[in-house]
């Protein structure tokens, strides 16, 4: 199979970037207690995952796989999936720091190693959600899910990719800045990544073709106090609109 050209581009980019976000990882392998997205939200304010215990889960675009160390320690089958060997790599040290194993494959969410109706859960915490096509990770998202299984996916929310500035450094304002109508594949002028992001409509209709019904949209805002070490966003701007979301999905 040959790659597309956004996956060629993004594991260059995120074999170069490993690095920067190893002190991150560690910190969140340390953690007993899962918190999600930017701004660290604690899982019991946001209360994202279903209980675990027994389930054959998939962490698709797992990066340094901190999601899938807290799965597996609330006893889920866990499988961590990633476009980057770096970031693989990474991962597997802290296995070993932390004692706790599970599978690591090299892979790309839009052709999944992995037979049809393999998993109860796949769950992506800013993984396959930004970083591929979704018209091509949640058709295989759906493929290897089993009848009655979840989809729990966390990026950033369509209202911030409108509002966010092209160049770095300079947080979101309350201005848009790209149509809503068409917004799928987005590239930055410092950044030779690939990201993609929906509307909600979009979103909408995608899943319900590949045989999700929708179960929850959460809108994430920040805790008092929060802070980011991301420029595209100020706590100002997400207290009063959400920077990120949460999708969650069960398969018919």
């Amino acid at each position: 199979m040959e790659l597309p050209d956004y996956v060629r581009a993004n594991r260059r980019a995120w074999n170069r970037m490993a690095a920067e976000y190893v002190a991150a990882g560690e910190r969140a392998w340390a953690s007993e207690d899962p918190y999600w997205g930017i701004w660290g939200v604690p899982e019991a304010n946001l209360e994202i995952l279903p209980k675990v215990a027994g389930l054959d889960v998939l962490e698709d675009g797992c990066g340094t796989a901190y999601v899938s160390a807290w799965l597996a320690r609330r006893s889920a089958h866990v499988v961590g999936l990633d476009n980057s060997p770096a970031q693989l790599a990474t991962a597997s040290r802290l296995q070993q720091e932390h004692g706790l194993r599970f599978p690591l494959v090299h892979g790309i969410a839009e052709s999944l190693p992995f037979r049809d109706a393999s998993f109860d859960l796949v769950i992506s915490e800013y993984g396959a959600v930004i970083w591929s096509d979704p018209y091509r990770w949640i058709p295989e998202a759906s493929r290897v899910l089993r009848s009655g299984g979840e989809l729990i996916f966390l990026g950033n929310s369509t209202l911030l990719m409108l509002c966010v500035f092209d160049e770095d450094g300079i947080p979101a304002d309350a201005t848009l800045k790209r149509p809503q109508r068409g917004m799928h594949r987005f590239e930055w002028p410092d950044d030779d990544s690939v990201e993609f992001h929906l509307s909600h409509g979009d979103r909408i209709r995608l899943l319900c073709d590949n045989g999700f019904e929708i179960l929850d949209l959460i809108e994430v805002y920040p805790p008092d106090g929060s802070t980011t070490g991301y420029d595209f966003v100020d706590p100002d701007w997400a207290r009063r609109w959400p920077s990120e979301e949460v999708w969650k999905a069960r398969k018919k």
